[in-house]
């Protein structure tokens, strides 16, 4: 099931706030965004962008306190998320929703066989016997590429590399066969040929099984590889999001564009690599006008008084910036 416009998850001017010394840090403020079913949508940012926080509201995963959902929506596959009561919830987690962390070691549990570990899933789950169980496990870590599966599965997440540790975390999350994957900067860790395995791994089984993925990364090379739709993130804010294509060939927001030119090119000397200047602002403490404003090179008065609005450039092209339309321009001109 999906909602009238195909979309298996739908976010509505989701807040997420934590307390701190310094005040309230408004780590998500006020995002929306869509998932169709079979979709993979990605999700960029610097960090501290709220990338990671955002992913974990969708999970109501947020650690109440310091932190909180204060107001917005999530309606997966009609349900409203946040009105779900915890066993409801836990239900949810694992089963139709599911999560691969960027750091395989925090996820699993160091003193428990990976068996043990897979095993538990599908048992609370699938309602698997302890043999059932077991045989789901082992095909599961073959299916992700792990050879001698049968032998392995015993072993604890220390006698793994990182590259198969990762995989058994894939293998986990895939288990229950969800319906939504959320992936978040899955290939952090692992040195650039494994980094490529993991990605064709799991776009190969997005596209076996059906599932929508968000793709949480700060790389651009991988959301240009991956992704159908972008949404691109800064200070809490959804700054732009466009089709993939779209939001690379023609970005509408001063921001984007930076991250654009910040992807090193290999024709090009390594000394001309382009950084955005400056530092994203404190969230406790934002500025009254545009969060970037201090960053932007197209900035005017205006940006450093008034929050910009959210302009629509097309039909499935929005960017928040007081001169998207001639970002947006300007950037088409160029090409």
């Amino acid at each position: 099931m999906s909602d009238d416009n195909g979309n298996l998850l739908s976010v509505r001017d989701l807040r997420v706030y934590f307390e701190t010394e310094d005040g309230s840090v408004r780590a998500v403020d006020g995002i929306s965004f869509d998932v169709k079913r079979g979709e993979t949508l990605g999700i960029v940012g610097e960090s501290g962008s709220g990338k990671s926080v955002a992913n974990l509201s969708l999970m109501r995963l947020i650690p109440e306190p310091p932190g909180k959902i204060a107001s917005g929506s999530i309606s997966f596959d009609g349900r409203d998320v946040l009105r779900l009561s915890p066993s409801e919830i836990r239900a949810l987690r694992g089963k139709r929703i599911a999560m691969i962390f960027q750091d395989p070691m925090t996820s699993l549990n160091p003193f428990m066989r990976v068996s043990k570990q897979l095993m538990e899933v599908t048992q609370l789950h699938l309602g698997h016997t302890k043999r059932q169980a077991r045989a789901h496990a082992i095909a599961m870590l073959e299916h992700v590429g792990i050879p001698d599966a049968a032998e392995r599965v015993d072993s604890y997440p220390h006698e793994f590399s990182g590259g198969m540790r990762q995989r058994v975390i894939i293998a986990m999350a895939l288990s229950c066969q969800p319906e939504l994957l959320i992936a978040d900067e899955p290939t952090t860790a692992l040195d650039v040929t494994i980094q490529a395995q993991i990605l064709e791994l799991i776009k190969q089984l997005k596209s076996e099984t059906g599932a929508s993925v968000i793709l949480i990364t700060h790389d651009l090379g991988v959301i240009a590889g991956m992704t159908d739709h972008v949404i691109v993130m800064y200070a809490g804010r959804v700054f732009e999001q466009a089709p993939t294509r779209e939001l690379f060939e023609r970005p509408g927001n001063p921001y984007t564009r930076g991250l654009l030119r910040s992807v090193p090119d290999p024709t090009e000397d390594e000394g001309t690599l382009y950084q955005i200047p400056g530092q994203p602002p404190d969230l406790a403490h934002l500025p009254p006008g545009c969060p970037f404003a201090s960053r932007c090179e197209r900035a005017e008065e205006v940006c450093q008084k008034e929050f910009p609005p959210f302009v629509q450039l097309t039909p499935s092209h929005q960017s928040l910036c007081h001169f998207a339309n001639e970002v947006y321009a300007e950037t088409g001109a160029t090409r």
